[in-house]
């Protein structure tokens, strides 16, 4: 399903609290573009601040940043949709969260801040200006879904939901984040993360894919209740899931 082909001239694409973009962070960012670039059909450009965006059939759907130091973890991580970074970090520290980047311009593009939920789990915010988030998402190859995998899955509901409550439980919300415990999936001292899902048409094939691009499994294909579900990891050890909704 191509959707929310977004445009910089238009009405913000994504409310508050909407999943709107994620970006690995990679020892390698070319290892990283042959792996993405084999597995999903991504093309790549050049963006400001050393960071290399994908492109999905020409629209935007992700980005690669090379790590600047080797003592932070090589990840995926989700960016949700604000019209206000700095009045959503000030209602993240009441709500028990912490703020590890502040708001800070990303080029002309936007405001991005890094943050942690009360468990720790790191995500980021994305106020756009010229780039409100994914051209493409809910199609083979571009974002799906996000999992949040928490000890403590009442009061991340708790939490998420006073930040970002018309997103997921507003009248017209379709939310593409769910919340569930850390055991669920991975062993139970697994830190409380986010897990993107890239959507696939066969989960099972495109991790056999990801594993000769030099990737590997954590979880073989499982049942979820948003669709069928396969975890694994690229060529630098970042996590993601492959999804079939």
């Amino acid at each position: 399903m191509a959707e929310n082909r977004a445009s910089g001239h238009s009405a913000p694409a994504y409310p508050e609290g909407t999943p709107c973009w994620v970006d690995a962070q990679l020892p390698d960012v070319e290892a990283g573009r042959r792996f993405y670039g084999e597995l999903f059909g991504w093309t790549f450009e050049d963006q400001p601040q050393g960071t290399v965006r994908a492109l999905k059939d020409g629209e935007p759907v992700a980005s690669l940043v090379r790590k600047t130091d080797g003592r932070l973890p090589t990840v995926w991580t989700v960016s949700f949709a604000t019209p206000d970074a700095a009045a959503l970090c000030r209602r993240i520290l009441t709500g028990g969260g912490q703020v590890v980047v502040p708001p800070g311009p990303f080029g002309d593009l936007g405001v991005t801040a890094l943050v942690t939920d009360p468990d720790g789990a790191v995500f980021s915010l994305w106020q756009g200006t010229g780039a409100p988030g994914f051209g493409r998402r809910h199609e083979p190859g571009t974002f799906a879904w996000v999992q949040l995998y928490t000890r403590d899955t009442a009061t991340a509901n708790t939490f998420y939901g006073g930040l970002f409550h018309d997103a997921l439980f507003g009248p017209d919300a379709a939310p593409d984040f769910g919340r569930a415990p850390v055991s669920d999936v991975f062993a139970a001292e697994m830190p409380p993360h986010f897990l993107v899902h890239f959507a696939v048409d066969d989960p099972a094939a495109a991790m056999a894919e990801a594993v000769r691009l030099g990737g590997r499994v954590q979880v073989p294909p499982f049942e979820t209740s948003y669709g069928t579900a396969a975890v694994v990891t690229d060529n630098q050890g970042a996590s993601f899931a492959l999804l079939r909704r």
